[in-house]
């Protein structure tokens, strides 16, 4: 991740511990063995992969003399420079305030109390800090109410495929799984695909005909998921994410040729749950299988696979090289024809007509 948001590591340390320590999230000695490190290596920053409290990272710096910051902030970054649309760059906007608001104690600690007094700043002995928190505090109002415009916006755009009674599938999928090279190859689209952490952040939504069904289903690229995504991002990005949580069919796209898939799998469906959606039916799509090794190849194209007691459609493809593309459109179009069956317009048999064209039903 750091590479992604454009930083240069320089050296790694791990710490294993029972618990994370109060004031220094690994203990005074580790933290004695960074600061040496650091000062080795000529590093300007410290990284941690996990979630710092504000008291954590304040004790931190100024134990090591260097910036530190935590995984959250690192991800935050990320999502600012792949931010494109409008209510993308909201929604990471909103999840950077949101974060920052807890860590004004450590970024204006140093400033003293402002005077109070007509014409001055603040009121009688208003810090500074008490000043920027009532300002963030303005700015997360602020774009609360325009994500909330968006997501208005959004939910219109869902009632009118509703009405067009169209068939809607979400790619979801941990990051770097694919899900956009193979919205690319389905739907013939141009969405910014890339071999790294959270290239799409912004959900786009394509028609795809399917000529075994004669019609056409809609199909949504959303935002990866990734293992610790702060909660903060999960509530900034109900907008996006509510596309998963109102589709007919989720296509879960897992990186075969990962050896951890099992583990992001378990994170994917982790979210699903915190977002409402675990109850949408779902595929699994095993992509980049040209990268297998002929031993891992699949021996079909087609199988089930078990996850949690449950049994899923798998289907294995190359998004890349197209292998196995047309299988999969072949069960969309069947399941995208059934769907159509299943959603006919049927009279309530309260008010079924009889041979003669009179009405049977009484009432009482």
């Amino acid at each position: 991740m750091a590479l992604t948001a454009g930083m240069r590591p320089v050296a790694k340390i791990s710490c294993k511990r029972k618990a994370p320590d109060a004031a220094l999230f690994v203990g005074s000695g580790k933290a004695d063995e960074i600061k040496f490190m650091a000062e080795q290596t000529g590093a300007r920053e410290v990284l941690f992969d996990q979630s710092l409290s504000p008291a954590q990272q304040r004790n931190l710096e100024r134990h090591l003399g260097l910036p530190v910051n935590d995984r959250t902030l690192l991800i935050l970054e990320i999502f600012a420079q792949r931010a494109r649309s409008h209510d993308g760059k909201l929604q990471v906007e909103l999840a950077r305030l949101q974060y920052l608001s807890t860590r004004l104690v450590r970024r204006w600690s140093h400033l003293e109390r402002q005077r109070g007094g007509i014409g001055t700043r603040g009121g009688p002995g208003e810090t500074q800090i008490e000043l920027d928190r009532r300002m963030i505090g303005d700015a997360i109002k602020r774009t609360k109410e325009r994500l909330s415009k968006v997501k208005k916006q959004r939910s219109t755009q869902r009632r009118q495929r509703d009405r067009r009674n169209s068939f809607n599938v979400s790619l979801v999928g941990y990051t770097n799984a694919g899900k956009s090279t193979l919205f690319n190859a389905l739907v013939k689209a141009r969405a910014y695909a890339a071999d790294q952490l959270f290239a799409t952040l912004d959900t786009t939504t394509r028609q795809l005909y399917l000529g075994e069904a004669g019609r056409s289903a809609s199909i949504s690229d959303t935002v990866g998921f990734i293992r610790d995504l702060p909660h903060g991002l999960i509530d900034a990005f109900e907008a996006t994410l509510q596309e998963a949580a109102d589709a007919d069919l989720l296509i879960h796209v897992v990186d075969a040729s990962n050896p951890n898939f099992p583990e992001q799998m378990s994170e994917v469906k982790r979210v699903l749950h915190e977002i409402g959606a675990d109850q949408v039916p779902q595929w699994l799509v095993f992509n980049k299988i040209d990268n297998l090794p002929p031993e891992r190849r699949p021996v079909c194209s087609q199988d089930v696979y078990e996850v949690d007691g449950q049994a899923l459609t798998r289907v294995f493809v190359s998004a890349q090289s197209g292998e196995g593309l047309g299988l999969l459109r072949q069960l969309l179009a069947e399941e995208v024809m059934k769907n159509a069956s299943e959603a006919e317009v049927t009279l309530d048999p309260r008010f079924a007509l009889d041979n003669s064209g009179e009405n049977t039903d009484e009432f009482s």
